[in-house]
C-alpha cells in the first residue's frame, strides 16, 4: 500500500516546531495507530516537498531520522517503508507518550487565554466527538 501524500501530513506554519519535527512526529503517531501499517510505502521525499511546498531536505532530514529510529526502513528500488514493529510498540502507553507534547502545547494556550479547565476539557470532548 501507498500512503497518500496530500492526506498524510500537514505542516502548521505558524507553528514553533520546525517542519522536519513536524513530519517526524506525525509519522510515529500515525505508525503507532496503525494507520501506516508495517510494509506501507510513504511518499518519496520529493512528492512530499512538492505537496507541502517544503525544501526536499527537509523531508529528507525526516525520512533519515524515522530510519536511524525504527520507524521507517529504506528499500532499494521502493523508497521508504513503515518498519515492522513489535506488537507492544503500539501500546497505549507509547500512543499517550505521543501525544502528550500536543496536549501540553494545547494547555499552555488555555492558561494563556486564561480559559478554566472544565471548559477547556469540554471544549477537547466536543471536538473529539466530531468527524474529522
Amino acid at each position: 500500500m501507498t500512503a497518500h501524500t496530500a492526506t498524510l501530513f500537514t505542516i502548521a506554519v505558524g507553528s514553533s516546531d520546525p517542519i522536519y519535527r513536524q513530519l517526524i512526529e506525525q509519522t510515529r503517531r500515525l505508525a503507532a495507530a496503525g494507520v501506516l501499517a508495517p510494509g506501507d510505502v510513504l511518499p518519496s521525499v520529493r512528492e512530499v516537498a512538492l505537496a507541502l511546498a517544503v525544501n526536499p531536505m527537509t523531508v529528507s532530514k525526516a525520512y533519515n531520522m524515522l530510519e536511524t529510529e525504527g520507524v521507517l526502513s529504506r528499500a532499494r528500488g521502493i523508497g521508504m517503508l513503515v518498519a515492522e514493529r513489535p506488537a507492544q510498540a503500539r501500546n497505549r502507553g507509547e500512543r499517550e507518550d505521543l501525544l502528550r507534547p500536543t496536549l501540553q502545547r494545547a494547555a499552555a494556550e488555555a492558561r494563556q487565554l486564561e480559559l478554566d479547565p472544565d471548559t477547556v476539557l469540554a471544549l477537547f470532548k466536543k471536538i473529539l466527538k466530531e468527524e474529522p
